[in-house]
């Protein structure tokens, strides 16, 4: 059978795992010697000034075989690693095809090794999630290379895999990619075997101590094999821009890089078509852009339904390409009456496909398919975003790449669910903190319309981690900058490149500034349609670095910082908002609050008593109980370096040239726990780890969508003690008036002032029975929201997100559990031991209840309620073709009733290329 000139399989089953025990660790493939390790230290220390590390890499290890991996990235041809003749000494077992793994864990990949636990309870492991996502692990699978693959060139893609990776191939060392959140290749042509067996093996080290925050482990996200002719389009080699962009018509150009793998030369013709992107994924008719659409046949009607019809076409491009040798071809065309990309609610994502086809005389060679969209992008210092004309206010989040109970393995579903969370609040931008993300979390942007800054460092030559980055930023900047920017280029919701978050070199005067320039260089030179920015918590307007970026990001100084004195003598302290410094300083400069809030709450935990004003710091007895590691939910306290979201709010309006804000954060994260760091996971998330939105949720809505009628009460009603105590009551509204009543009793109607984003009740008594507040909105009314005193628990609820999903293996269902009293009011201090069962063909993944100190394995089907509510997440089986069939999922308790719910399997089709081989 003649194979299709391009095949990109999945490489998603049949491998085999194992973690090698500490003592058994092979250092003579590790990267480099690592240097030994100071006393471990936990916690972010805000204040503490990163010592300035250049690590020299000896040439021991395997470094030596990895480093010309980024030679394809290196512009200077001088800065190229030779890479040794012959193999390395070693030989390690694991990579020999001989070895019988058959005792190994079988997996599925994306595959994280430290999600499932246990949690480490004791010793300095908040930071990372108290979870050992460190160490040293293996994978490997058998590769099906027919016969007829000899002579085609094949790749193997890795999507991202943490960390310091090294592959082998039929016991050949093929190389690697150090940084573990890049997308890379590696050719395996030269070590396959066609029609015999080829084992694949892959070494991964990730080292202790080498992150912030929770980097999860192992092939975490996809990994794909690459089939093409020798001659075909490059890795990442389509570059689409549209420099011209109107109602009436848009520019695109294409430029197509190509190689030759071959022993000789070729002539080749390139041409690329232009399809609109329907909603639901399909290539639409596009009817609008050609009035002759109607006069089409039947037939004509049918074939554009089911493969579109081209809008727009580039002429045919003749080229020759040497063997061994790369070429380049430029091409353009025009779009009229462009649908344009732009964020809901004003815009819609509309996108287009470019389907690029390389052809030698009759015969097709290559085909590759590169999304993209029509928009036109400008950052102006005045107006902050404009996109397609229209100011766009950024109301963004920072999320870090974790899912949450998944941990780090990357599945679509899960992050598109975070995305719809986020959308329902009012986000339109996502900064991806702080690495480059998956390239489907890219694709769920470009479709749901969400603006991207897509960062790609978390430090450069100045360590936070004693193993972090700081150790080959000088071997490997510029290879994964360029890495992430090729890979990231197409994706309309993309805006801006950030190359750094709270860099050491801040305090490295002209000496920082000297490596943001080289990064803003590269950054322009690999795509000038792009600005550039950096995010900064300490850099002040008369200092260099500032100067060296696009677009000025400005962490927390904004609206000003307060903390504890920590360098005596420095303005660190207590510093004064920034906006109109950083204003003054670059007037003709747009400036944005790249991380903003950092405020801590627990979902459903009020504590008493309530805090007046804003930004409050989080004590013992303040906002914070050190006993239980719980934060108010009041919604009123930040970290010492934060604000809380008022504070923000105010200041934004107070300086409305700011292009907006990226909140600190979106959801919850694994690790990096502050104010506890004895706790699993943060508490800065609007929404909690299991995907439950806190109350700040609904002070967002409020202030990000003031469209939509919004009222909304805290705390619940169910303190029994409490009667005839103060418990203040608080309304985030999108109204601008309200009027309280407890018990049907008001307690009277307060309008909003200027300044202020909730209305609080502060002299509330609480008393059992119904709180009811009805808001205004120019003096009609606009929403009412009620909250009742719950009895004693008597049931169990149950609801999931979708009621049927893929039968395809990794499609998810998410449902949660709440502990009802007889009447069906939720009972929000309930925390009942509850049990959750799946029948039918699927399986529970994890379960989660947001409570950041809890440290119940993920993978358990026991979950202690929280606040009332309770998370499980399952899976349904793959089958052949997709078969329907239905889960059957339960959860108990002990004293209540339980409940289940029914989850249909549905039928599912395929992508081209999507299934997996051998194995």
């Amino acid at each position: 059978m003649t194979p299709t000139p391009r095949e990109r399989l999945h490489l998603e089953t049949g491998w085999r795992f194992r973690r090698v025990a500490p003592d058994q660790v092979d250092r003579a493939l590790d990267y480099v010697p690592w240097p030994e390790l100071g006393e471990a230290q936990d916690g972010k220390d805000a204040d503490a000034r990163p010592e300035q590390v250049r690590h020299d890499a000896a040439e021991t290890g395997l470094r030596p075989w990895i480093q010309p991996g980024a030679n394809a990235f290196l512009r200077d041809p001088a800065q190229h690693a030779q890479r040794p003749d012959q193999q390395p000494p070693v030989a390690p077992d694991a990579a020999d095809p001989a070895l019988d793994d058959s005792d190994w864990q079988q997996v599925v990949v994306p595959h994280d090794w430290a999600i499932a636990g246990p949690f480490l309870v004791d010793g300095p492991h908040g930071g990372m999630g108290r979870l050992e996502s460190w160490g040293v692990g293996w994978y490997r699978r058998e590769l099906e290379i027919p016969v007829e693959d000899a002579g085609r060139s094949i790749h193997l893609d890795i999507d991202g895999a943490m960390s310091y990776t090294s592959v082998w191939l039929n016991g050949s060392l093929v190389g690697g990619w150090p940084y573990g959140y890049n997308s890379w290749r590696l050719d395996l042509t030269p070590h396959l075997v066609p029609g015999g067996r080829n084992l694949l093996a892959i070494r991964l080290d990730n080292p202790p101590r080498s992150a912030r925050w929770y980097p999860g482990g192992g092939l975490y996200r996809n990994v794909w094999l690459v089939k093409t002719s020798p001659v075909a389009v490059a890795h990442w080699g389509t570059t689409i821009t549209t420099p011209e962009v109107s109602a009436d018509s848009a520019v695109v150009e294409i430029e197509v890089a190509l190689e030759n793998a071959g022993p000789a030369p070729v002539k080749v013709q390139v041409t690329t078509e232009i399809f609109e992107i329907a909603d639901d994924g399909g290539r639409g008719d596009s009817g609008g852009h050609r009035e002759s659409a109607g006069n089409r046949t039947p037939a004509e009607r049918d074939t554009a339904a089911e493969h579109g019809i081209p809008v727009a076409r580039t002429e045919l491009v003749a080229v020759a390409v040497s063997p061994g040798t790369a070429a380049r071809t430029t091409a353009s065309a025009r779009i009229q009456a462009p649908s344009l990309w732009g964020p809901p609610p004003a815009q819609h994502p509309h996108r287009y496909l470019a389907v690029t086809t390389l052809r030698r005389g009759e015969e097709i060679l290559d085909q590759v398919e590169t999304p993209f969209g029509v928009r036109r992008i400008e950052f102006d210092a005045d107006e902050g975003l404009l996109v397609n004309g229209e100011r766009i206010r950024i109301q963004g989040v920072n999320n870090h790449h974790d899912l949450g109970a998944l941990g780090a393995a990357f599945n679509e579903r899960a992050a598109e669910r975070q995305l719809e969370i986020l959308q329902e609040m009012g986000t339109n931008a996502l900064r991806t903190a702080h690495n480059p993300p998956a390239p489907e979390l890219l694709d769920l942007t470009d479709r749901m319309g969400i603006l991207v800054l897509d960062e790609v460092f978390d430090s450069w030559y100045a360590r936070k981690t004693d193993l972090d980055f700081h150790l080959i930023f000088e071997d490997w900047h510029e290879a994964d900058l360029r890495a992430m920017i090729r890979r990231d280029r197409h994706h309309p919701s993309v805006i801006l490149w950030g190359i750094g978050n709270e860099v050491g070199e801040q305090y490295t005067e002209q000496e920082g500034a000297l490596v943001a320039r080289r990064l803003v260089e590269i950054a322009h030179d690999e795509d000038p349609s792009r600005l550039t920015t950096t995010a900064m918590n300490y850099a002040k307007p008369h200092m260099p670095l500032p100067a060296e970026v696009d677009v000025i990001g400005i962490n927390y100084q904004g609206e000003g910082i307060r903390q504890e004195p920590v360098f005596e003598g420095t303005d660190r302290i207590r510093t004064p908002p920034q906006y109109g410094r950083f204003r003054e300083a670059f007037p003709d400069t747009p400036i944005m609050g790249s991380e903003t809030s950092s405020a801590l709450s627990t979902r459903g935990t009020y504590l008493f008593p309530v805090a007046e004003g804003q930004s409050n710091p989080a004590r013992d007895g303040a906002g914070a109980d050190d006993a239980t590691c719980m934060v108010s939910a009041y919604e009123l306290h930040a970290v010492d370096f934060g604000s809380t979201a008022e504070k923000v709010f105010a200041s934004l309006e107070h300086y409305p040239f700011v292009a907006g804000e990226f909140v600190w954060t979106g959801f919850d994260y694994l690790g990096e726990p502050t104010p506890y760091y004895s706790a699993r996971s943060s508490y800065t998330g609007i929404v909690d780890l299991a995907g439950f939105p806190k109350d700040r949720f609904w002070l967002y809505r409020a202030h990000w969508r003031p469209e939509v009628p919004t009222a909304h009460l805290l705390p619940h009603w169910t303190w029994p003690g409490r009667e005839g105590e103060v418990t203040p009551v608080h309304v985030f509204t999108s109204g601008d008036e309200a009027e309280l009543f407890v018990n049907g009793a008001s307690q009277g109607r307060r309008a909003m002032q200027p300044g202020q984003f909730r209305l609080r009740w502060d002299e509330v008594v609480y008393a059992p029975g119904e709180v009811r507040v009805q808001t205004y909105r120019d003096g009609a009314p606009w929403a009412v929201d009620v909250v009742r005193t719950a009895g004693a628990p008597a049931r169990l609820a149950l609801a999931a997100d979708r009621d049927h999903i893929a039968a395809d293996g990794r499609d998810l269902a998410f449902l949660t559990a709440r502990v009802l009293d007889a009447d069906g009011i939720e009972v929000p201090t309930a925390d009942h031991l509850l049990h959750f069962t799946v029948e039918g063909p699927g399986t529970l993944v994890a379960t989660d209840n947001g409570d950041p100190t809890d440290l119940n394995a993920f993978p358990s089907p026991q979950r202690r309620a929280f606040s009332g509510k309770a998370l499980a997440i399952v899976r349904g089986e793959a089958s052949e073709g997709g078969a329907e069939g239905e889960l059957r999922i339960t959860v108990s308790a002990a004293g209540l009733e339980s409940a289940q719910l029914r989850v249909a399997l549905a039928a599912f089709e395929g992508t081209e290329g999507a299934g997996d081989i051998a194995g």
